[in-house]
C-alpha cells in the first residue's frame, strides 16, 4: 500500500481551495468559470502537470489535465465542476475562504472547488511520489452544471475516454451508484377571459388546472409510491411553481405549473411525459372545455438528456471507490441513495464511462447561506482518490 503523506501537505490542499472560492463563478458573473478555468491551467502548469483547455462556449473552456502511467492499465476520470450557485442571501462574506472551527467557509467550499483542490493535490502527490503507474488519471474541470450541463456534454461529445470515473460531489465518506433522472415538465392550460362579475362567460384556467393537480395526486402519484430503485429511491414528482390569470375581477385565461420529475430504471423520458399526457387526454373527454398543452422545459438540460444513473455495484470503478474509503475511515462505507442529479449521468450514458460519486464535504451545506468544508474533509479525500487511483489504475512501486 501506497502511502502519499510524504508529498503533499494540507497546507496546500487548504489554500488550493481558498484560491478556487476566492475567484467568483456563478451565472452572474462575466464569463462565469473564466478565471476559475485560467487558475486551474497555470496550477497544472506550474506543477509540472500535462494540461489544455477544451473550447465550450467562446471564453468559457473545460480544463483537462492528464497524469500518464504506462499505458498497460486503466484510464479514471476525476471530474470536477468550476461553477457555483450564487451567492445571494448568504450570512458569511461568499469569497473570502475564511478558516474557521476546522473549516472554510465560502461560496463553492463544498459544491465543488474543495473537491477539485482533493483532486489536484492527489494527481500532484502521484506525480511527485515518483511511483509507477500502469494507468492514466485524467482531471476534468468542467463548466455548467449548476445550469446546463454544457462542460460534461460538451467532454462526452468530444469522444473523450476513460475505464472509469469519479465526480467528486460532497459525499460525507459515502459514495453514489445511482441516482434519478431529472425532467423539468410545464403544463401550460387555457381557459377565456370574462369580467369577474360574470364569470359564467369565462373559462378559468385555474380551476381547470385545479382539476388536473388534483387527478395528477389521485391517479399518479400513488402508482410512483410503487416504483422504487434500491440505489436511488422511489420515483417522484414535485409541483415547484404554478401562475395564471391577470387580475382578481377577470377569469383567468391561462395557467401553468411547472413540475419536477425525479424517474428511475424501468422509466424514460417518453414514459414519463406519456403518463401526463393521458391524463390530460381523459379531463378532455370529460370536459369540453378543458384545453391544456405539455411542454418540456428545455432551460433543463442543453442538448442531452438527464439521465439515470445507474452504476453496476461490481465495477472496478465502484469495488475502489468502496475499498478506498473503508481504507480511510476504517469501516464500510455506505451507499447515498437519495441525490440529487449530477453529470455523472451524462459520462454514463452518453460517454459509457463507469462513474461514481464521491467528495468531500456534506451536501447539507451544499447551497446554503452559511456553505462550508471540512478541513479534515479534504485531507481524507486526498488520500481516498489516492487510493483509488492505486487500485483502479495499478500503482506499483
Amino acid at each position: 500500500m501506497i502511502d502519499l503523506k510524504k508529498f503533499y501537505t494540507e497546507e496546500e490542499v487548504v489554500k488550493l481551495t481558498q484560491d478556487l472560492v476566492r475567484i467568483p463563478s456563478h451565472k452572474d458573473v462575466e464569463n462565469r468559470e473564466k478565471e476559475v478555468a485560467e487558475y486551474i491551467y497555470n496550477f497544472c502548469i506550474n506543477n509540472g502537470l500535462e494540461v489544455e483547455y477544451q473550447e465550450v462556449d467562446g471564453p468559457r473552456k473545460n480544463v483537462i489535465a492528464y497524469l500518464k502511467g504506462n499505458g498497460t492499465g486503466k484510464t479514471l476520470m476525476f471530474n470536477g465542476h468550476m461553477d457555483t450557485v450564487p451567492p445571494y442571501n448568504m450570512v458569511i462574506e461568499p469569497f473570502s475562504a475564511e478558516i474557521k472551527d476546522g473549516y472554510i467557509w465560502g461560496r463553492g467550499t463544498s459544491d465543488m472547488k474543495g473537491p477539485i483542490a482533493s483532486m489536484l493535490i492527489a494527481m500532484l502527490a502521484i506525480k511527485r511520489s515518483k511511483f509507477k503507474m500502469k494507468g492514466n488519471i485524467v482531471f476534468a474541470g468542467v463548466l455548467g452544471e449548476e445550469e446546463q450541463s454544457d462542460g460534461t456534454e460538451a467532454l462526452v461529445k468530444s469522444g473523450i475516454k476513460a475505464d472509469g470515473a469519479i465526480v467528486g460531489e460532497p459525499s460525507n465518506y459515502e459514495y453514489a451508484i445511482g441516482h434519478r433522472g431529472l425532467e423539468w415538465i410545464e403544463i401550460k392550460i387555457r381557459g377565456k377571459a370574462a369580467h369577474g362579475g360574470v364569470p359564467h362567460l369565462g373559462i378559468n384556467a385555474i380551476s381547470k388546472a385545479a382539476k388536473l393537480i388534483t387527478r395528477i395526486e389521485e391517479r399518479l402519484i400513488p402508482k410512483l409510491g410503487g416504483r422504487y430503485n434500491e440505489y436511488m429511491g422511489p420515483s417522484i414528482l414535485n409541483f415547484g411553481r404554478i401562475e395564471g390569470g391577470s387580475q382578481p375581477s377577470t377569469v383567468a385565461d391561462w395557467c401553468s405549473i411547472q413540475i419536477d420529475r425525479r424517474y428511475i430504471p424501468g422509466e424514460s423520458v417518453e414514459s414519463v411525459f406519456n403518463e401526463f399526457q393521458e391524463l390530460i387526454d381523459e379531463l378532455k373527454l370529460e370536459d369540453s372545455q378543458f384545453d391544456a398543452e405539455l411542454i418540456r422545459m428545455e432551460n433543463n438540460f442543453l442538448t442531452l438528456d438527464h439521465l439515470y444513473l445507474m452504476t453496476p455495484p461490481e465495477d472496478p470503478i465502484v469495488l475502489a471507490t468502496k475499498n478506498a474509503i473503508r481504507k480511510v475511515i476504517n469501516r464500510e462505507p455506505e451507499i447515498t441513495r437519495r441525490r440529487g442529479w449530477t453529470d455523472a449521468a451524462l459520462l454514463s450514458h452518453f460517454g459509457n464511462i463507469p462513474t461514481v460519486i464521491t467528495g468531500p464535504g456534506d451536501i447539507a451545506y451544499s447551497h446554503t447561506k452559511d456553505e462550508r468544508i471540512s478541513i479534515k474533509h479534504l485531507v481524507d479525500y486526498v488520500e481516498i482518490y489516492g487510493k483509488i487511483v492505486e487500485e483502479f489504475c495499478e500503482i506499483y512501486l
